[in-house]
């Protein structure tokens, strides 16, 4: 049996937009519950989360039985932890702080296995390959695998036609919040200089073929950014809806009992 098909990076390569949600929740039992929102897409993100290894291959686990894909965010575009998450199953990984071409064809590499890449051939150990049970898988991975990266500061930015130039890559991430505080916007990522590169680098990001995405939960934004061309697009966050819930009831219970 070959590798699964990967439905995320078949969806982009169609043309189709999705959209998804952020996960910081860091446990298996809320990724299960956020599995049945129905989102296209969902990050497990380990960059500004207490993930680890074993919580990611939990949320893999209990996403399996999810028709949302899970995107796992690495903390850092190293290939000892893509290699790792790789064999715990991701199919799709997504790399922050993204500033070069030659940064970028290092994580092509990082997601293939040899002679075109440096992954490890070790997939009979792993959850990757249902334990060795898959047995063309190690052939039919590299095919599989969708790599996304964050271009999030004036770096990136000043990289970025060299980094859409890169066979291998299949979409470009655009991170508001860290480009906002490289233009010196420090959490105003609706300041207008702000939002104009951010269009504008999402447009560019389309023009070259790539798919390109965001994160904003600001339904303005979000409209802007459709329009500009992005097509992989989360609109929330489970800890932001977690707690704008729970501050609304409370603060309702409360006020009614005054």
């Amino acid at each position: 049996m070959p590798a699964p098909i990967n439905p995320f990076k078949k969806a982009l390569a169609d043309g189709k937009t999705l959209f998804g949600c952020w996960m910081g929740l860091s446990d298996r039992y809320p990724a299960e519950v956020m599995g049945k929102a129905g989102f296209d897409w969902l990050v497990i993100d380990s960059e500004h989360s207490p993930n680890d290894l074993r919580t990611i291959r939990d949320q893999l686990m209990v996403l399996e039985a999810s028709d949302s894909h899970p995107v796992v965010r690495v903390p850092i575009g190293e290939t000892w932890i893509i290699k790792q998450v790789l064999d715990a199953g991701a199919q799709t990984v997504l790399v922050p702080m993204v500033e070069s071409a030659e940064q970028a064809r290092r994580l092509v590499r990082a997601v293939r296995y040899p002679p075109g890449g440096d992954r490890g051939v070790g997939y009979s150990l792993a959850r990757a390959s249902k334990f060795g049970t898959l047995k063309n898988y190690g052939p039919t991975a590299d095919a599989q695998m969708c790599l996304l990266v964050q271009v999030e500061n004036r770096k990136g930015l000043a990289a970025l036609d060299e980094i859409l130039e890169v066979d291998g890559i299949d979409g470009v991430f655009v991170g508001p919040a860290d480009l906002a505080a490289d233009l010196g916007h420090l959490e105003d990522i609706f300041h207008p200089d702000v939002q104009k590169t951010v269009m504008d680098t999402l447009a560019t990001i389309a023009a070259s073929g790539k798919a390109a995405g965001i994160l904003t939960t600001n339904e303005t934004m979000i409209n802007d950014s459709l329009k500009a061309g992005a097509r992989f697009v989360a609109v929330a966050l489970d800890i932001d809806m977690l707690l704008q819930t729970a501050k609304k009831t409370a603060a309702k219970w409360k006020n009614n009992s005054a």
